[in-house]
């Protein structure tokens, strides 16, 4: 967790630590929400010169991923969904509108649906904070499915981005292909929003 919240400011600390007492609160998997946010924010950092977002957009990630499967309290199914509500309603969580709005819209779309203006949450957001979701969006969805067993097995990313497609090396202690066939799976909004093709590759330590 240190790694993760070493680069905040005292206010960003306040506001990691009240939301999570609230991923706390819903009993989240703290060591698969970690391992999410982690692997996340290598991804963001390694695409920077692709995504072209700021620190700003960082820290939503970083918020997003701790938060991404709160609505598990509320059962499994639909959890995605429950968790935006959970972030669109928690009193607790020191968010104005526009963050609960991002923040929230970067967990729903963490798996099944793609971002659509169909949804009224990602709607209200202005066509600026609908692409830094869908953005955010892609990361978290590879991330998360880059810890499919929730076994903490990848332990690092590297990437390389060329002008048809993303690699992404897993460094892992040990080969782990169901990592590599979900965070292939849930790549299709990266390989959407990027036009680029997904590989992801295991590479030992």
């Amino acid at each position: 967790m240190n790694n993760l919240t070493s680069q905040l400011d005292p206010k960003q600390q306040e506001v990691w630590a009240q939301s999570l007492a609230l991923a706390k609160a819903c009993d989240f998997e703290e060591g698969h929400s970690f391992q999410v946010t982690h692997l996340a924010l290598r991804l963001f950092d390694e695409l920077t010169a692709l995504h072209q977002l700021s620190a700003q957009e960082r820290y939503y990630l970083l918020l997003a991923g701790l938060l991404h499967d709160i609505g598990w309290i509320e059962g499994w199914k639909g959890h995605h969904k429950s968790s935006l509500n959970f972030i669109l309603t928690a009193p607790m969580l020191p968010f104005d509108n526009r963050e609960r709005l991002l923040i929230g819209s970067v967990c729903r779309y963490h798996r099944r649906a793609l971002p659509d203006l169909k949804h009224d949450h990602y709607a209200a957001l202005d066509e600026a904070d609908r692409l830094v979701v869908t953005r955010l969006a892609a990361l978290l969805r590879v991330a998360d499915g880059l810890d499919y067993t929730h076994r903490s097995l990848v332990n690092d990313v590297k990437v390389l981005v060329g002008s048809k497609r993303i690699r992404i090396a897993c460094i892992c202690s040990a080969p782990a292909p169901d990592e590599i066939s979900q965070g292939l799976k849930k790549g299709n909004l990266m390989e959407k929003v990027f036009f680029r093709e997904l590989i992801i590759e295991w590479k030992g330590v």
